[in-house]
């Protein structure tokens, strides 16, 4: 499979670049979830990171490169909520 460095936007994860593997489309997935442990043994905190792109070309407007965005609230916010698809 292969891989691509993504930059990272926010968070603890700011200003670093990690190896993402790509998808059959050759694009990354469109939530990276980074489970953090908890000090205590308690259940881990989960940190949440969405795609988005990270220029655009100029004569189509093709997107050119990703990186991902801090999301703090989570899974809940955003996205098109259908009726015959579940979350979480």
């Amino acid at each position: 499979m292969r891989s691509e460095d993504i930059p990272f936007e926010g968070g603890p994860l700011d200003g670093r670049t990690l190896p993402i593997l790509l998808g059959p489309t050759g694009q990354p997935p469109k939530l990276y979830e980074v489970p953090v442990p908890e000090a205590g043994g308690g259940p881990p905190t989960v940190l949440v990171y969405r795609r988005e792109a990270a220029g655009f070309s100029r004569r189509l407007g093709v997107p050119r490169g990703w990186k991902y965005v801090y999301d703090p609230e989570g899974r809940g916010s955003g996205g098109l909520k259908w009726p015959w698809s579940k979350r979480g």
